[in-house]
């Protein structure tokens, strides 16, 4: 463990809620990505997240004693629901990041309620099964794009430093309407479409060259953007935890894989710490 290099900020790819009960390489990666991240740098403290399924006018801190487990879903597995992740809430971090907010000029109210939608329990149950780090969930605007999101990460710079991990969970790619089709849903192991691929890839591509023009003009300039991403909430997770992270370093794409042909479930860190922990899930 090296304690003078900070947690970096963490985008997951949640995928199906049936990631829960069929991990698949996801979940296997999953699996040993919360024993990498506390060798390399300890236990966090603490878990900010930012999650596709958390959404609000306004940002909002989720400020609970202690949460319980969401089902926000329909359709699955009677044994999916029986599924249980309730895990401690962190209210005493609460005001400090929300004071890290109101610094940058970010409004965000705080309320004592909780809850843990899918994004957020479907991947942490397997990267840390015993639901005891402390969440505090930050409900995001998704009609603010990718320069809002980044600035919003950007005012949680430093956390990492304190032992406070921020994770950012959506969908590399996520168009439902390619999942749920008339002739039925592709297998989970089904060969991945192209314009997926391609989307993955030339994420991949500008994030190791650094590019963070491309990167937050990806509806534009992103081959399939608007194909892969009909509305971007699902991939708004990842300039949060990238703002976390900084300017100054390159994201580093920890993981990739495909469920059902056309959802990614790739895995990116950010910030200084990037590096150590990719090396560390080798």
């Amino acid at each position: 463990m090296d304690a003078s290099i900070p947690l970096p900020s963490i985008f997951l790819s949640h995928g199906s809620p049936m990631v829960a009960l069929e991990p698949g390489a996801a979940g296997a990666f999953l699996q040993r990505l919360g024993p990498a991240i506390d060798a390399a740098f300890g236990r966090p403290r603490a878990i900010v997240t930012v999650s596709a399924h958390t959404l609000t006018r306004e940002p909002v801190l989720l400020a609970a004693a202690r949460h319980d487990t969401v089902h926000d879903f329909g359709g699955f597995p009677d044994a999916l629901y029986r599924l249980r992740y309730d895990a401690p809430g962190a209210p005493a971090l609460a005001p400090q990041v929300a004071q890290r907010l109101a610094d940058a000029g970010i409004a965000v109210r705080v309320v004592d309620e909780g809850g843990l939608d899918h994004g957020i329990w479907t991947v942490l149950r397997h990267a840390y099964p015993e639901a005891d780090v402390p969440i505090l969930p930050l409900a995001f605007v998704p009609s603010q794009g990718p320069a809002q999101q980044f600035a919003l990460g950007e005012a949680l710079q430093g956390l990492g430093r304190e032992g406070v991990l921020v994770l950012g969970s959506g969908s590399i790619t996520h168009n439902l309407r390619r999942l749920f089709r008339a002739q039925g849903m592709p297998a989970a192991d089904a060969a991945e479409i192209p314009e997926s691929a391609a989307f993955r890839s030339w994420m991949a591509e500008r994030s190791a060259m650094h590019d963070w023009e491309a990167l937050l003009d990806y509806r534009a300039l992103a081959p399939f953007a608007v194909d892969m991403h009909p509305t971007d909430e699902h991939l708004l997770p990842w300039y949060v935890a990238a703002g976390a992270g900084g300017r100054e370093h390159a994201p580093v794409r920890l993981h990739d894989s495909v469920s059902h042909g056309a959802l990614g479930m790739d895995a990116y860190a950010f910030g200084e710490g990037a590096g150590l922990l990719f090396s560390g899930l080798r």
